[in-house]
Order: structure tokens, then sequence, then C-alpha cells
């Protein structure tokens, strides 16, 4: 297919360098030029914005960092929807609040564009390697018609229901994941602090009723784990600032919503601080630096 990719950041690169693997004729846009060369050099076309990566393709991707940035570019006067065919459907994996998702949508729609929110986990590993889960939102239909695109970016393809509903699974797992990586730095630091070897006490939290992700495969505990951020200096991985929109997008929904989110409110409070100590750009288990330089 003719595909217009936009936005080449740490995850947008690599799935656009997965679909051209995968044989399709990309043309890719990004506001940071030498993100454009490096994919111009691998084989895609560049285009100078947003409507001209979109004007002549078959099918749209946009892997962005904010609402604002969606907003920008499918509304603005160089955007997506100011360049695209009607007919051709678009797929955001950005992650952002449900409320933008369905706003856009829904203008989309207007314009005769089919879309979908698909947004990603798996990181930057999972984007290089196309293993990502995406968390779709939209029509059945358009879901049928981007799964086969969507697999050579990744191995789990979920359709979620309506438009935004990828993205409230999105916050929702990611609620979890902010507020699971905090309970295991505070179980890591509190055994280590009474004397017991933080390797042993991974090995049993791992087999028992404490199990979860952020223990047995991404540990924040160094020394616990090899090929994990907190095995070399909390470097790589998922940044604690976007952990900490991530939790905003999950608290800000909440109070739309008028449900309680003590804990993911309380979570965000934690990567506030974290990120106004400067740390924002480091992994997000990085975390557990709050409490062990307390100890």
């Amino acid at each position: 297919m003719k595909i217009g990719f936009v936005g080449l950041g740490h995850m947008g690169a690599p799935m656009a360098r997965n679909l051209l693997k995968a044989g399709h004729s990309l043309v890719v846009y990004d506001v940071v030029q030498r993100n454009v060369d490096a994919l111009k050099a691998a084989g895609a076309g560049a285009a100078n914005s947003a409507a001209r990566a979109a004007d002549d393709a078959e099918l749209v991707v946009t892997m962005l960092p904010s609402s604002p940035h969606v907003k920008t570019v499918y509304l603005g006067n160089d955007g997506v929807l100011a360049g695209v065919a009607p007919g051709v459907t678009l797929i955001d994996s950005s992650t952002i609040d449900p409320h933008t998702a369905r706003e856009v949508a829904v203008l989309a729609a207007e314009h005769g564009n089919p879309m979908a929110d698909a947004p990603v986990s798996g990181g930057t590993g999972g984007a290089e390697a196309g293993t990502l889960t995406f968390m779709v939102g939209g029509d059945a239909g358009v879901f049928e018609k981007i799964a086969p695109v969507l697999r050579h970016m990744g191995k789990n393809i979920v359709h979620c229901g309506e438009s935004g509903t990828g993205q409230v699974a999105k916050i929702c797992n990611n609620l979890l994941l902010g507020i699971t990586m905090i309970g295991v730095s505070e179980a890591m630091n509190l055994g280590t602090a009474l004397g017991i070897d933080a390797k042993v006490l991974a090995g049993i939290i791992n087999t028992s009723s404490g199990r979860c992700w952020s223990s047995d495969t991404y540990n924040p505990y160094p020394g616990v784990m090899e090929n994990v951020p907190a095995a070399r200096g909390y470097t790589g991985g998922f940044g604690a600032d976007l952990m900490l929109k991530d939790l905003g997008l999950a608290v800000d929904a909440a109070k739309l919503s008028k449900q309680p989110a003590m804990l993911g409110a309380l979570a965000q409070q934690l990567y506030q601080l974290f990120s106004a100590q400067g740390a924002g750009g480091q992994d997000f288990s990085a975390i557990i630096n709050l409490y062990r330089h307390q100890s």
C-alpha cells in the first residue's frame, strides 16, 4: 500500500521501518528533519508537511506525543485532513485522551475518512521487533481493513470497541502499570532495608501472590535482572515523563467520568515529584530512587 506516516520519534521510526520491510511504499513527515532523512535513507519518500504525506496515500498512520499534537496534525492548515482524499482510512497510534480521539474521528468522518485510534504497548523494543500490542478503537469494518497492516508492526492486534476505546484500554493499562511499579519499588526497598538480598526477595515475590510484570519482567531494583533499564542506569525503555503523561490522562478521564482513581492520583503525584527532581528522562522504573535515596 501507499502509506503516509507522520511522527518519526522513538516509536514511530521503527514502526515505519517495519512497514518498509513488509513491502509498503511510505511517504513520511516529522517536524525533526533528521528523522525524515533517516527514513528517506531507508527507502521512504519525504514530505514537507502532514498534508503532503497524506495527499497520495491509501492509508495514513500517525504516532504523535500528545493530544494537542494530534489535533494540529489532523486539523491544521497543513494537516492530514487538508491533504488526504476522502475514503482513505486514518490510524492514530498516539496515546491521547479518549475525548480527543473521538472528536478527531468525528471530524475525519465528516471529511469522508474512517478513523481508528490504535495506541500501542510494548515500548521501543517492541516497536523495533514488530511485536507491539495494538489496542484498536473504531468500526469493526475499519478494524478488519487495517489489521493486516498493523500485523506488520505488532503481534497482538485487539479490537476494543468503538472509537476511543483503544485509548481507554491504553490509559487503564498504564494506570495499573504506574501503580504496580511504585508498589514493587516500595516492597523491594523495604525488603533490602530490612536485610534480605534483593534477588532472593524478587524470586520469592515472583513465585508468590505479589507477582506482577513490574517485578518478574521489569524489576526496578539494580542487580536483580539483566537487560532491563535498572541494569543500565535506567536508560532506555519508557520514560518517567511519559508515564506521568499517561497517568495524567487516566486521572483526567476519571474526573470527566466521575470515577474514583485514588491510587492513580497518588501515582501521578509521585511521578510529578520525580520529574520535578530532574529525573523525567529516566526510565519509569527509576521511581524506586525516590525510596532508595531516602534510605
